[in-house]
């Protein structure tokens, strides 16, 4: 007929440590990187752009 009896506050806090451990593994996935991926991915993005402003044509370029 009855359950277990629990304590509410150890119940409480083992939640929360689980709640906490959650966002922390979710933080290491998003803001876990190493400086060397850093700017791996800043010279990447750096040289994407450089790539494409190499197209564009400037104001004083007129398509006659």
């Amino acid at each position: 007929m009855a359950g277990d009896v629990v304590n509410l506050r150890q119940f409480r806090k083992k939640q929360a440590r689980s709640e906490k451990e959650k966002t922390a593994d979710q933080n290491r996935l998003t803001f876990g990187r190493t400086k060397a991926e850093k700017s791996l991915t800043k010279a990447l993005n750096e040289k994407a752009k450089s790539f494409l402003d190499q197209g564009k044509l400037s104001p004083t370029d007129k398509a006659d």
